[in-house]
């Protein structure tokens, strides 16, 4: 029997490495230390009297709780041994009803601790493996957690001395999460995923005195979920794509009489009542930005409250539903959270988070541009001019693939710009926020039209005056690693002079075979199982035509990854050796997916920065 594949923190290569080139300094003013100095505020929560938000903040090598009085101030530390969290995972804390308490997840447990400070956090939920997403009854005393039981999600109800559990949910083969408690504790609505039919998403109400539960919807393919009750308990909100968009549906408590709230050709991001329920706020995806709307719920009048070029979420109703506080953040703005004032639209900032070195730099608004594809298919891009060109560009397809690039705070991205790179982030078929014909574009075809979308923006910058079409590279992370495999191996055009793949993969069934449950669920959900679906996981692992690459590549990998697991990129760089081609490839022990040490985050940068400057910098 042969012995296990050992993978240990390495850096191997084949042909001249990319070492430090003195002619390409950092940009003046600029240095990889400065783009990953700042904290990041996170996933924040308004309290029950509308005086404070709490919210997550990434600093000195944690992701803590702090809570900030809306009035300035001093914010206070709540805890200080929470582990560095990967914020697209993490989740805002909860808190009680009566404002005395947040609950949160650490460790993979639920804590429970004083909103003041004046005790240490207490793990909830030791009856059992993990918990998160903490969910308040309106007592203040009971809690709804989710845990995983027989490879499932589901519900738990415990109280604020963790007492032994109630299961509420407990469904063979379906995953039940995102609980929500009427007003009055007597209900709760869940979201259901059937492991039968992945692309069905569907709403039950449980009476929690009797455990009865009542399907809401539920229709063979069709997605509704993000169930919300009216602040009466008469009605129910919820996300449905029942239109082609992801919009706003309203349904009665019992789920009779379901109809549009405001019906429109953009998808929604996420909404919450007013606490009258006369209005809902939501976030509306428009053109890469994100904006703020306020909804007549009778009448479905939809007024704009905040617009721009930027991304707004998390929307949180004051008390009295003179105000709102949202997270805010845009190329030029790091994310902050604010006060929005509902009459008005007057924005007021609450967390400060820019550095002054930061805002002496003329940070670059990127430009929504669009080209055509292969088959005559639109995709919008965010490109982003440096004030001096090197006549070089990076595209960077995003991950997922179902995720858009927007608008964002992205400090890498401007360190590059900065140096003369132009940056192009295409958000290619699959991608969200065009509505749903164009998410499921790429179903049952990873690695086809959506590579064509990535070539094509490399065409499309070759037709640029100021740039050079044989100096372009291509950078991605998961999804868009992948992208960047399938590039380089799929092109017989070799449009892209070089590529880094960032935890990406080239072989969907080797991937899907070793990544965690969730992730071979959700790419099930996208391209069916490899069982009747193996003629799509073939086609689309660019790993059988690695003979094909021409150009330099650079993987980087953790090691705890298990999402794209490490295997990947060791199976890419032994088809690489194998077949002679220039790479090179670092690997990162005690790194998931999506690194989190800051020496991990600047030892990547900077391999990444030396490869660009050596095979696409003159």
């Amino acid at each position: 029997m042969s012995s296990p594949i050992q993978l240990t923190e390495k850096y191997e290569r084949n042909g001249w490495p990319a070492v430090q080139r003195p002619d390409c300094p950092p940009p003046s003013g600029w240095s990889l230390e400065l783009v990953n100095a700042l904290n990041h505020i996170h996933h924040h929560a308004l309290s029950p009297n509308g005086d404070e938000v709490a919210y997550v903040e990434a600093r000195d090598g944690r992701s803590d709780i702090f809570v900030q009085p809306l009035s300035g101030g001093w914010p206070r530390r709540l805890t200080v041994n929470r582990a560095k969290t990967i914020y697209w995972w993490d989740s805002p804390p909860a808190w009680s009803p009566n404002g005395r308490f947040l609950a949160f997840t650490m460790n993979g447990h639920v804590h429970l601790m004083p909103a003041d400070g004046r005790a240490l956090p207490r793990n909830l939920t030791d009856f059992t493996a993990s918990t998160w997403s903490p969910v308040w009854l309106p007592d203040s005393s009971g809690i709804i957690v989710t845990t995983h039981r027989r490879g499932c999600s589901q519900l738990l109800l415990t109280d604020v001395n963790g007492r032994w559990p109630r299961p509420l949910t407990d469904h063979p083969d379906t995953d039940s999460y995102d609980a929500q408690v009427s007003e009055n504790g007597r209900f709760l609505l869940t979201s259901h995923r059937p492991r039968s039919d992945l692309n069905r998403l569907h709403i039950s109400r449980i009476d929690l005195q009797t455990g009865e539960a009542h399907l809401l919807t539920g229709e063979a393919g069709q997605k509704d979920w993000h169930p919300r009750w009216s602040p009466d308990g008469q009605q129910i909100a919820f996300l449905s794509q029942r239109s082609g968009w992801t919009n706003i549906w309203l349904m009665d408590g019992d789920g009779g009489q379901k109809r549009p709230l405001s019906p429109l050709s953009h998808d929604v991001e996420s909404f919450t009542w007013s606490p009258d329920g006369s209005r809902i706020a939501a976030t509306i995806s428009r053109n890469c930005a994100v904006d703020v709307a306020l909804i007549d719920v009778a009448s479905g009048e939809l007024r704009y409250l905040a617009t721009g070029q930027g991304v707004y979420s998390t929307p949180h109703w004051s008390p009295g539903g003179e105000f709102l506080t949202v997270a805010y953040e845009d190329p030029q703005t790091p994310p902050d959270v604010y006060r929005i004032d509902t009459a008005t639209g007057q924005r007021t900032q609450i967390t400060f988070s820019q550095l002054p070195a930061f805002a002496a730099h003329q940070l670059v608004m990127p430009e929504l541009i669009s080209y055509a594809s292969y088959d005559g298919l639109e995709i919008q891009a965010l490109l982003t001019r440096p004030a001096k060109s090197n006549q070089a560009a990076i595209v960077r397809p995003h991950g997922g693939p179902t995720d858009q690039y927007q608008f964002v705070w992205d400090p890498l991205a401007q360190y590059l710009v900065a140096k003369g790179y132009t940056f192009c982030t295409p958000n290619f078929r699959g991608s969200t926020g065009y509505g749903v014909a164009f998410e499921h574009a790429n179903y049952h075809d990873w690695g086809g039209g959506d590579t064509q979308d990535c070539l094509y923006a490399a065409r499309y910058l070759g037709q640029q005056p100021w740039l050079d079409p044989a100096r372009i590279g291509i950078f991605g992370s998961s999804y868009g690693g992948y992208m960047v495999a399938c590039c380089l191996a799929l092109d017989p055009d070799y449009l892209y002079a070089c590529g880094v793949s960032k935890y990406g993969d080239a072989n969907l069934y080797s991937s899907w075979a070793q990544c965690e449950m969730e992730t071979r669920l959700y790419t099930e959900m996208q391209i069916g199982h490899p069982a009747g679906r193996w003629d799509v996981y073939r086609a689309g692992s660019p790993i059988h035509h690695i003979a094909n690459v021409q150009k330099p590549v650079l993987l980087l990998h953790g090691l705890n990854d298990d999402v794209v697991p490490p295997q990947a990129s060791e199976e890419w760089a032994e088809a690489l050796r194998r077949h002679d081609k220039v790479y090179e490839y670092k690997t990162y022990a005690d790194e998931p997916h999506g690194f989190l040490k800051l020496e991990t985050e600047l030892d990547w940068q900077r391999r990444m920065e030396r490869f660009f400057d050596w095979y696409l910098h003159i």
